[in-house]
């Protein structure tokens, strides 16, 4: 003969679907705020991150046209650029490439880099340029200056390192 213990079949499974649910919800909790406790804060100055985007923005466009300097290749760039450094770009070499190595030697990739704000309303935005094929696996960083003109970041200068 069997005894009953006084706890019934779906009482006990009642109590242990709400213990294992009551675990999950802390579990997920704990999770969550966990997840925000250790979340990286930006610490990137505001003129640092746009000029970066711009930067992004204007070598996405150079890498997805014709990167090799010509008049009308300038033209279309142009919205990216002050004046001042479209006026001394009117006289590079024909078939380099002015905004990345200078010469003929076109990157295959390029990543938008550090930042650090030279003053207010002007930016340094390192560029890392990479070539990767069978043969080669070179990366070179060249850096951008950056100015704010109207609430918009231009190119400036490039310099090579």
């Amino acid at each position: 003969m069997r005894r009953s213990s006084g706890v019934s079949k779906s009482h006990f499974l009642s109590v242990s679907i709400r213990v294992h649910l009551w675990t999950k919800i802390l579990i997920g909790f704990s999770l969550f705020t966990g997840s925000l406790a250790c979340s990286i804060p930006n610490l990137e100055s505001i003129p640092c991150v746009d000029s970066r985007n711009a930067v992004r923005e204007f070598y996405s466009f150079h890498f997805g046209n014709n990167m090799l300097f010509t008049p009308d290749d300038l033209k279309a760039r142009e919205k990216f650029l002050t004046p001042e450094f479209v006026e001394k770009l009117r006289g590079s070499r024909e078939n380099t490439d002015p905004f990345t190595t200078g010469t003929d030697d076109i990157p295959k990739a390029f990543r938008a880099g550090e930042c650090r704000e030279v003053s207010p309303g002007r930016t340094a935005v390192e560029v890392v340029l990479f070539w990767r094929d069978d043969t080669r696996s070179e990366e070179r960083k060249i850096s951008t200056e950056m100015v704010n003109r109207g609430g918009t970041w231009l190119v400036n200068d490039i310099a090579r390192k």
